[in-house]
């Protein structure tokens, strides 16, 4: 039974909700089903409407279990950008609805969606790896070269800048801000108007346009998880 994702149907459109009644860590637990809303929603051939609870989207790994190293710090931080792959890949159209904060994992995973929609609020949105003194991964700088404003992507990768939702469309984090009221109806509406496009046009438009972006990404994934293996591997060989 899922614990951390829920699925609804409404028409065409398949309502995806992250909540783990904190802050919506992508661990593997959550985007294992993440993954299998995901799986669904293809099989019914809907529009996925992807949200987070209340004031956060996510804010992005678990941190403990990321600096726990070893292999359960691998597998989260793959699965991670191997979501993020699937959703920028996906053959439907996938909006997001930001709920508040979107923070490193969570900020790329909400940058892989087709539409994205933001309430107005105190919230932030940032890659902050370089404050927290970590390398950024192969795999995010690629996430953020092809969705944000060329000046923002070296400000968000190397100076870990943290934008509000005022800053976050011209930045590229998002497409509209709205009222936290009408966030709901507005991603809605935006899903409906989406159901309606020529899904086999969309879907190899999508493949067409980041033919690039997912060869690059999927290469930086691979380099990240050698990378990573090695450093995992080092004290155990010296």
């Amino acid at each position: 039974m899922s614990t951390l994702v829920s699925y609804e149907t409404d028409g065409p459109i398949a309502e995806i909700t992250m909540d783990d009644g904190k802050v919506n860590v992508l661990s593997v637990a959550m985007t294992r089903e993440l993954n299998a809303a995901l799986d669904r929603a293809a099989a019914e051939r809907a529009v996925v409407l992807l949200s987070g609870r209340d004031g956060v989207f996510s804010a992005g790994f678990d941190l403990a279990a990321l600096g726990g190293g070893g292999h359960g710090a691998m597998e989260m931080v793959r699965a991670g950008f191997e979501l993020a792959e699937r959703v920028l890949s996906f053959p439907t159209p996938v909006v997001m609805a930001c709920t508040g904060h979107a923070v490193a994992m969570g900020a790329f995973l909400l940058l892989s969606g087709d539409y994205r929609i933001g309430a107005a609020g105190p919230y932030r949105f940032t890659a902050n790896e370089v404050a927290i003194g970590l390398t950024m991964p192969r795999a995010a700088v690629e996430i953020l070269r092809q969705r944000l404003a060329p000046a923002h992507f070296n400000r968000a990768v190397v100076l870990a800048d943290v934008y509000t939702p005022g800053t976050a469309v011209d930045a590229g984090f998002l497409d509209r801000v709205v009222e936290p009221a009408g966030l709901a109806d507005a991603a809605l509406e935006a899903a409906a108007q989406l159901a309606k496009l020529d899904m086999a046009a969309h879907a190899a438009s999508k493949l067409r346009a980041r033919e690039q972006a997912l060869r690059a990404l999927r290469l930086a994934i691979e380099s990240d998880f050698a990378a990573f293996r090695r450093d995992a591997l080092a004290p155990t060989m010296s």
